[in-house]
């Protein structure tokens, strides 16, 4: 996420707190790159000079001139800074108990429906029951990819009667015979969309969230179009009254300015991200830990929620039991790396690392992790809970079975092998240390 970008403002502000003193002239030429890469970034040329501007004011103030570690103090403040220039806080969803409606709206490709589906997974983790209404009726299949990604995730799908061409009477016909029992039910209306903004397309638009009366009409915007995303933000919200941005395609986007710029051109938060293409690949927008990442301190508050969500708890317990044992055999490394996997992709976790999002050659080789785990797979019960018996015929099988080199198996197992001796000897020191305290005590 923002990989350009914040690889260069890590060496900007590496240099920055190389000086033990600060002038006006380090802070100016620190900026002017700041500015520079805020522009490569594709950051609004307006919004990039008034953040400059701010960042300046406070950075030339009397508390980072006294202080004992002013480049420090400038990097606090351009932390603090990006995070206003998101929107300071996260910006929930606004829905009534029963019968929210929620108008998804945005150009074609932008990742609308899909990101529709999304949502509603969201919304169903919320004790929600989202019903998915689709309203392109120019695209059939449009309506068909909702049906398909709404019986992925188990919501409601209601699709318009054959030949309908009227948006307005699909829209009151879904809300009208439908109504799930049990939860509260919050319809999502996927729009139809166009390749660019015409007056057709927002006349359509304009007319159906004034029948709908919806309380939140989302701007679906794929974050990797640069300075047309701004673009096509600004004149949605002028016709619409947007009331929130979903940005998509976040994970694969290099520059990601566009992301910089959304709230500040429309005045309207950013309320939802898409991380990947899986539909669970969607998180609540929470601009200071993006500011976080961007400036290579990472997101330990998010890896951890992602943790929780992905790792049982008694999965945990009973992992973290074997490791203090010494007892942890294939089963178990098995076990944590479909753990790891449903967390997302790596890359995207050692990003929320602090330190590690700029770190060289730290890129996750796919093709070996999968490797690694076809070589796990290739291994019988037995020889995964006692590793001992691979002998050299059981590892020419394993060999052939994932496709591997019997030196691949090899290296794997010998890795195995010191990881579980240095899980000995840590287990061996945590007795020790406990033994000391109580001849203490």
């Amino acid at each position: 996420m923002f990989p350009q970008l914040s690889d260069k403002l890590q060496e900007i502000f590496k240099e920055l707190r190389g000086h033990g003193v600060i002038s006006e002239s380090n802070i100016d030429a620190a900026l002017r790159q700041v500015r520079l890469a805020l522009l490569e970034a594709d950051v609004d040329f307006q919004v990039a000079r008034k953040f400059i501007a701010s960042v300046k004011e406070k950075a030339l103030g009397e508390t980072v001139v006294r202080s004992i570690t002013p480049g420090q103090q400038i990097v606090k403040i351009f932390h603090d800074e990006l995070t206003a220039l998101l929107g300071s806080d996260s910006a929930p969803l606004h829905l009534e108990k029963d019968q929210g409606r929620i108008l998804m709206v945005g150009l074609n490709g932008c990742g609308k429906t899909t990101s529709s589906a999304k949502l509603a997974r969201f919304l169903q983790k919320q004790d929600y029951a989202p019903v998915l209404v689709p309203c392109d009726l120019q695209r059939p299949a449009a309506i068909e990819q909702l049906v398909t990604l709404g019986k992925q995730i188990g919501a409601a799908v209601v699709a318009p009667d054959a030949g309908e061409k009227n948006v307005q009477r699909a829209a009151a016909a879904a809300v009208g015979r439908t109504r799930p029992p049990g939860a509260p039910s919050i319809y999502i209306f996927d729009t139809a969309g166009r390749q660019e903004i015409n007056e057709p397309l927002i006349q359509e638009l304009k007319a159906l969230k004034e029948f709908l009366q919806p309380q939140e009409t989302l701007l679906v915007v794929d974050a990797a179009t640069g300075q047309q995303a701004i673009s096509v933000a600004t004149h949605f919200n002028n016709a619409l009254s947007i009331t929130g941005i979903i940005l998509t395609k976040l994970d694969g986007d290099a520059r990601g300015g566009a992301a910089l710029s959304m709230r500040e051109v429309t005045r309207q938060p950013i309320k939802f991200v898409g991380t990947g293409e899986k539909l669970d690949q969607f998180e609540l927008f929470i601009p200071e830990r993006l500011a976080g990442r961007i400036m290579g301190m990472g997101d330990v508050v998010g890896l951890v929620e992602k943790a929780a969500e992905a790792v049982e708890a008694e999965d945990a317990a009973r992992l973290e039991r074997k490791l203090r044992t010494a007892s942890f055999d294939f089963n178990d490394f098995l076990a944590q790396f479909k753990m790891m996997r449903k967390m997302g992709p790596l890359e995207n976790i050692l990003g929320m690392l602090p330190g590690m999002s700029n770190v060289q050659g730290l890129s996750i080789d796919e093709k070996q992790l999968k490797r690694t785990e076809a070589i796990v797979l290739s291994m019988t019960n037995e020889e995964r809970a006692r590793p001992d018996i691979l002998n050299a015929r059981r590892r020419q099988r394993i060999a052939r079975g994932s496709g591997c080199t019997v030196t691949e198996v090899n290296d794997l197992l010998r890795r195995f092998d010191q990881m579980r001796k240095m899980m000995k000897s840590a287990g061996k020191m945590k007795k020790m240390m406990a033994q000391l305290a109580r001849m203490k005590s």
